[in-house]
């Protein structure tokens, strides 16, 4: 089973950046006050690309996207939010 966004929407999987205190103490998910506002891109709905079918994000860009963005999904145990490309602000690396 595979997630595909439709329309102007991305498809992002969500990832987990572990947290460190400054003592080295390692924060667990469960103590975390806010879910993660980074992710990979998975896949890219059609509406996200040009006429010349480039598009400003491609499949494993790092992005940071809006913080009460998109819907949740889990599909086969992976998280992924789906929010439209309007939504995401900023390409990491």
């Amino acid at each position: 089973m595979s997630v595909k966004p439709l329309g102007d929407r991305v498809a992002v999987k969500l990832v987990e950046r572990e947290e460190k205190t400054e003592g080295g103490i390692v924060i667990p998910d469960t103590a975390k006050k806010e879910k993660p506002q980074t992710g990979e891109v998975y896949a890219v709905g059609k509406d996200c690309y040009t006429e010349d079918e480039t598009a400003e994000l491609n499949e494993g860009d790092m992005v940071v996207f809006d913080k009460f963005a998109g819907t949740e999904v889990t599909v086969e145990g992976v998280e992924y939010k789906i929010v439209n490309i309007d939504d995401i602000v900023a390409v990491i690396g």
